[in-house]
């Protein structure tokens, strides 16, 4: 099965596909960031050790860029790329089949306009540079932050043309399939000023079933395919018509009825194209119960069933003191991801620094969510926040019984309200956003940056290193994540660190499954 990796980040999508059988026949990626880590892992590239011999980039294409030599480019801001007809230092090789199987650096509006320019490439592309069965799949999730629910929801931002470049090549490019993934926050609508309600999720598969597509919309957990982190993602799966009418005689009856809605909006977009009002194509829920026959019982079966992962299966061998033994979850990741490099020293395992304070207000994190009731959690900010000065009793009395991390380093309970409220008062923080993980459950949905979360042990009071999140995140760990670690202030608006990189990923174990789904689609007689 050949596929075509669009907005590849760092390559968890591409990591799962590639486990359960697809070959890459291209990549596309923004950040240079994150094609650095893409190319350390897939190809065995260092591109950091060629900058620094000034060499040469084998496997990363740079589709145009400011700079001719390799070092600067690593640092390049992508929002600054040159259009690939400016003048520039464009890679893009006279021998267009000497792209197969690379990583194209750049914007996909750009590469949209090169494949518009270059029929050649066009041609190798549809037919996978000449591989068995042409081009399968396209794949990819457009950058989300506008749909995100934690974002600013803002309907017009440049950022939502993104799906539209997407289905742009996708109509280019023609694979039987395309699986497009996203942030669930794009089910919910946008408001425009004038207060109408904008679905993107429904737009999106307008666009798709108007180049020829017949869109299927989930929305799935990654919990339930066996990742250790509770994180619901919006997921497309196109079918070409053509390919559709090839498989269909072969499905059961609940996949047929899967589909049926689906052809029926497909016909309806052909009838009324861009006009068709809201309200005829619905999503399928793997968390609504009434929903979930339909994953189990059809080719959607992957993405269902799997046993709930904890975060302690995931990460508690890596803590610093009184580690346990790798569990089978791990064992199992590793040997299951064996496709990549072997590599026997665990990197990205670096701890960040923590002050005593902050190591305090872990602790207390720590102790509010093993309680687990928000009233005591917003009276305890209510304090740290500097809004009042005293506790009720009924607070303390179920807070009195933990025990606090005290200036001298250990741990034991106050002694009165009055001192822990004290104490409250002396660790004083605008953030109600950062957690403490729960050692038996997943992790929470928002695990993207190192404020977003400490750990559960209360001997380990401090931020997960950028191993713990890719665990959490299901990626193995001979998986490298290259770059720098982490970014801040004007920064964080171009550059890609290896924190960023992992939570903006597709889980791998999500994509292996995801990827089983779209190979059932695939198989025909």
């Amino acid at each position: 099965m050949n596929h075509i990796e669009l907005f590849a980040g760092c390559g968890g999508l591409s990591l799962g596909l590639e486990s359960v059988g697809f070959e890459l026949v291209l990549a596309n990626e923004l950040s240079p960031m994150a094609a650095e880590t893409f190319t350390y892992n897939f190809f065995d590239e260092n591109l950091e050790e060629k900058a620094n011999k000034s060499q040469s980039a084998e496997n990363a294409i740079w589709l145009n860029s400011k700079f001719a030599d390799l070092k600067p480019r690593l640092r390049e801001n992508p929002f600054e790329f040159p259009s690939f007809k400016q003048a520039g230092h464009s890679d893009i090789p006279d021998d267009l089949s000497t792209l197969n199987g690379k990583l194209v650096v750049g914007s996909i509006i750009e590469l949209n306009k090169l494949l518009e320019s270059s029929p050649a490439l066009v041609e190798q592309l549809q037919s996978a540079f000449n591989r068995r069965g042409g081009l399968d799949l396209v794949s990819g999730g457009p950058p989300c932050q506008s749909f995100s629910m934690a974002g600013k929801r803002e309907k017009n931002s440049d950022k939502n043309t993104l799906p539209w470049e997407f289905a742009k090549f996708v109509n280019i490019t023609r694979p039987k399939v395309v699986l497009l993934e996203n942030v669930s926050g794009i089910l919910r609508p946008f408001k425009d000023e004038e207060g109408n309600s904008f679905h993107a999720w429904y737009e999106v598969s307008k666009v798709f079933a108007s180049i020829g597509y017949i869109p299927l919309c989930l929305h799935v957990n990654a919990r339930k395919a066996g990742v250790a982190q509770n994180r619901p993602r919006f997921i497309l799966i196109g079918v070409r018509q053509d390919h559709l009418d090839k498989i269909k005689n072969d499905f059961s009856h609940i996949e047929q009825e899967i589909f049926s809605q689906s052809v029926e909006f497909f016909k309806l977009v052909e009838e009324n194209g861009e006009k068709l009002e809201f309200g005829k194509l619905n999503y399928y829920d793997s968390n609504k119960p009434s929903d979930l026959h339909i994953f189990e019982g059809s080719f959607l079966n992957n993405l269902v069933g799997s046993v709930e992962v904890s975060v302690s299966e995931a990460i508690d061998d890596l803590k610093v003191h009184n580690p346990s033994n790798l569990s089978s979850f791990v064992q199992n990741l590793n040997d299951r991801f064996n496709i990549l490099e072997s590599r026997s020293e665990l990197q990205n395992h670096e701890l960040r620094n923590n002050s005593p304070i902050v190591k305090r207000r872990f602790r207390l994190y720590q102790v509010l969510q093993q309680v687990g009731q928000r009233p005591i959690t917003q009276a305890v900010f209510k304090i740290l926040k500097g809004e009042t000065s005293s506790l009720d009793v009924a607070v303390w009395s179920t807070l009195s019984s933990f025990e606090y991390l005290h200036e001298n380093g250990e741990l034991y309970q106050f002694a009165s309200k009055a001192e822990f409220e004290c104490y409250l008062k002396a660790h004083p923080t605008k953030k109600q956003t950062q957690k403490a993980l729960i050692a038996n459950l997943p992790a929470p949905a928002a695990l993207s940056i190192p404020d977003d979360a400490c750990h559960y042990d209360e001997h380990e009071l401090r931020v997960l290193t950028v191993r713990e999140m890719a665990r959490i995140q299901s990626f193995p760990d001979n998986f490298v994540f290259r770059s720098k670690i982490t970014t801040g202030g004007q920064m964080r608006k171009f550059e890609v660190p290896q924190y960023t990189q992992v939570g903006n990923a597709v889980p791998p174990v999500l994509g292996a499954a995801l990827g089983l789904t779209v190979a059932k689609l695939l198989q025909t007689n």
